[in-house]
């Protein structure tokens, strides 16, 4: 099950200038950590919300971990496709028919998606990894273990699986800064590699793409070329030759340039927030143009003096601020109409060749993201909407339009990958085979969760624990957080200094103190099952 109450946006499951295009790449992701550029004060409580009391079965773990269930094998090594849309955020896909009908209606939807460090380049370092971010060391965007020139990519999943016999094929954005110094360069391991070269990676108008080494600028919506691409990948005769592996990692909805008549910045250049956009497809322009923002309980929440780890909760929002905010939204969603028709391409396309029934597709996002809940407008934290990830697959022996609650990170997806593959990892693996616990009850799971400043360094801003229904956070001056989904499925109140939560709070911080440093067999891979309780 999914810890908490069935929460809205979940019902299915739940040309600008060079120096422009540099400020939209060094700020991609940093223009999300308001952390550094709100100083809020601590406001004293005017009410709380009510959090019932832990009954008995409200335990961390259950008592016993689950078996493994192992799928049916199939007849040869399956093909594996990976889908990923750059900031996508679990609501989204409501609005995404095309990807429930070729890929979840025919697969399952995994509602406990999640990314250990949610954001930009430590989340797609782990699917490269199969890795926390504290192991692979690309733990932010810039700065001190910031960007692609933290992270060491001589030994990754690609590696792995073209030394087990498969072609290995990438398509679209890397990580942030892949290119600002080396346009040619190709990381090892890839038998064909197409990806945007930065900054030109947030022009959505005309990117480059290093293709084998040699770059090129193409006048075409970035999302259209990169599908485009991976749809000549797929038609490629040589497919037939042997088993490939393609990841197709989309830029929208991730913000970038031109700037359009209609975005924050252009309206409102001094506005507050600073919002940045993305840049949807002509022929969706202003499709979304009534689109309000979610209204959920904990959007613009007033009450957040117990968010003592994250003080970007504490700024606010005036209507001026939500009317561009709900533009940016908007923005969003108009951008993935375009994923949305390049994953049935996609698809269409395998079956035309003959290859649909023997590829694993996953669809998935790097990172959460936030659209005012908490106050928040990015990524980077502990909540659910950041925290959580979308994620939909389909593939040989997996059931066919079912919902699963299995918690799955996006480092699981290279381990996973690489015993689908026959494949033997080179790094100690913090990700598990999840595979045979997806036609399982399981629903908890220990993973340790941390985010770092996005200028750099290697202190987190927070580390903890999420477990099935609990989040605990805390920062190394001790400042701590502690949530229930199921008692408060919102987020509404910190519940750390509860003393009726003290059993739980001891728990989880031994849990903590244990996982934030683990690494390969030392990190927690047992599933539960919250029926168990």
């Amino acid at each position: 099950m999914r810890h908490g109450p069935q929460r809205p946006g979940r019902r299915w499951l739940v040309a600008a200038t060079t120096l422009a295009l540099m400020a939209t790449s060094a700020a991609a992701c940093s223009s999300d950590d308001p952390q550094r550029r709100v100083k809020p004060k601590r406001q004293t409580p005017t009410s709380a919300a009510p959090v019932p009391d832990p009954g008995p079965n409200d335990t961390v773990l259950p008592p016993s971990a689950l078996a493994p269930k192992p799928l049916p094998a199939p007849a040869t090594r399956p093909n594996i496709l990976l889908i990923t849309a750059d900031d996508a955020a679990i609501g989204d896909l409501d609005h995404m028919p095309q990807l429930k009908q070729y890929v979840a209606d025919q697969g399952i939807t995994v509602e406990n998606a999640l990314a250990p460090t949610p954001i930009c380049v430590p989340a797609r370092a782990s699917l490269l990894t199969g890795q926390y971010s504290h192991n692979h060391g690309a733990v932010t965007i810039e700065g001190e273990g910031g960007g692609f020139d933290a992270f060491a990519d001589n030994d990754t999943l690609p590696v792995w699986l073209q030394t087990a016999g498969y072609d290995t094929l990438f398509v679209g954005k890397y990580l942030n800064g892949y290119g600002e110094d080396d346009p040619t360069y190709v990381p090892p391991g890839w038998t064909d590699w197409q990806a945007t070269v930065d900054p030109s990676t947030y022009n959505f108008e005309r990117p480059q793409i290093n293709h084998n080494g040699e770059v090129t600028e193409h006048e075409q919506y970035s999302t259209d070329l990169l599908r485009d691409l991976s749809v000549d990948e797929i038609n490629d005769p040589a497919r037939a030759a042997k088993p490939w592996y393609m990841w197709v990692n989309y830029v929208a909805p991730h913000t970038g340039q031109p700037q359009q008549d209609d975005d924050p910045l252009k309206i409102d250049p001094d506005n507050g927030k600073s919002l940045k956009t993305t840049v949807p497809a002509p022929e969706y322009d202003n499709a979304f143009s009534d689109q309000d923002l979610p209204t959920t309980p904990d959007m613009f929440e007033d009450e957040t003096s117990d968010k003592t780890v994250a003080k970007v909760t504490y700024q606010r929002w005036n209507e001026r601020d939500r009317e561009l905010l709900r533009e940016s939204y908007q923005q969003r969603l108009e951008s993935l109409q375009s994923v949305d028709d390049a994953v049935a391409e996609t698809i269409e396309a395998l079956r035309e060749t003959g290859q649909l029934d023997n590829t694993w597709i996953v669809f998935t996002g790097d990172n959460g993201y936030a659209s005012g809940q908490h106050n928040i407008a990015g990524k980077l934290w502990y909540f659910t909407d950041i925290l959580g990830i979308p994620m939909v697959m389909r593939g040989p022996g997996l059931p066919r339009g079912e919902t699963v609650s299995t918690p799955v990170t996006n480092p699981d997806l290279a381990t996973t990958f690489a015993t689908l593959a026959g494949a033997t990892p080179t790094r100690p693996q913090d990700g598990v085979d999840v595979a045979p616990y997806l036609t399982t009850e399981a629903d908890t799971r220990v993973v340790p969760i941390e985010g770092y400043r996005v200028t750099g360094g290697l202190t987190p801003l927070y580390y903890g624990i999420w477990a099935g229904p609990w989040t605990y956070v805390r920062t190394p001056g001790r400042r701590e957080e502690l949530y229930n989904r199921d008692l408060d499925p919102y987020e509404l109140s910190s519940v750390a200094d509860d003393p009726r939560f003290a059993t739980q709070l001891g728990e989880l911080r031994r849990l903590a103190k244990e996982q934030h440093t683990c690494a390969g067999d030392t990190c927690a891979r047992e599933f539960y099952s919250s029926a168990q309780r």
